[in-house]
């Protein structure tokens, strides 16, 4: 993965989801799978070719086809975004973040275990 990736826009992290969950395809693989309402072919064919230029996907041409496949997994997308979430909006503290969530209501006193437990876990190892 490259150092600085560009952020995605809503259209292509959604065609980024599928991608990944198809573990690569063609578009029209892509949009099979896509919830409703899906957008046209064209545009998503614009959207993956995107998604190829900023890195996010790797073509090849097989045919008269181009099949793709993720140039990056999902884990790094999320700990890339959430990383500069954190350092943006949190005082790169994840604690903040996590009380903050807490505070909002934004999670249940179970999801706040399961934090627990896996940290606790992770000390461990």
């Amino acid at each position: 993965m490259k150092d600085t990736i560009e952020k995605l826009t809503a259209q292509e992290e959604e065609a980024m989801l599928t991608i990944w969950q198809q573990k690569g395809g063609a578009v029209k693989d892509f949009l099979s799978q896509m919830p409703e309402p899906r957008p046209p072919y064209t545009t998503l064919a614009s959207v993956v070719k995107n998604l190829v230029r900023k890195g996010y996907v790797s073509a090849q041409k097989v045919g008269n086809t181009y099949y793709y496949k993720p140039a990056i997994t999902e884990k790094e997308y999320k700990r890339h975004f959430l990383s500069d979430i954190v350092r943006n909006y949190f005082a790169n503290s994840y604690g903040d973040m996590v009380s903050f969530f807490a505070e909002e209501k934004k999670l249940s006193q179970e999801e706040l275990q399961k934090i627990l437990r896996t940290i606790q876990e992770g000390k461990k190892q």
